[in-house]
């Protein structure tokens, strides 16, 4: 289990458990939080599960494959830290990991 900030546009703060091999995408529908809305499950096949990965863990997450760019075209407000929270597999590596939910999704 590995224990995942989610901040939401508002500032607001939520911490989940989530086990290893699920997503982070999984745990953010799992605990309703907020501005997640994986239209398509966890396919890489939309950006509605757009999140920004908090800098000091980059490094661990690594970057999106190629399939995952192309989907983050659609997403709004891209940044360098952007990813899919459906390509973000859960490990106890990423336990403390902090996720930050923009404010509208593809």
């Amino acid at each position: 289990m590995a224990k995942i900030t989610f901040i939401t546009h508002d500032g607001k703060s939520h911490e989940v458990e989530a086990e290893n091999g699920s997503t982070v995408m999984e745990a953010a529908i799992k605990n309703s939080i907020p501005g997640i809305v994986a239209e398509c499950g966890g396919a890489c096949a939309c950006a509605t599960c757009h999140v920004y990965v908090d800098g000091d863990w980059l490094t661990k997450t690594g970057g999106p494959e190629v399939m995952e760019e192309d989907m983050l075209d659609f997403a709004y407000e891209v940044e360098s830290n952007s990813r899919l929270s459906c390509q973000l597999t859960i490990s106890d590596e990423l336990d403390g990991l902090t996720i930050r939910v923009p404010e509208k999704q593809a």
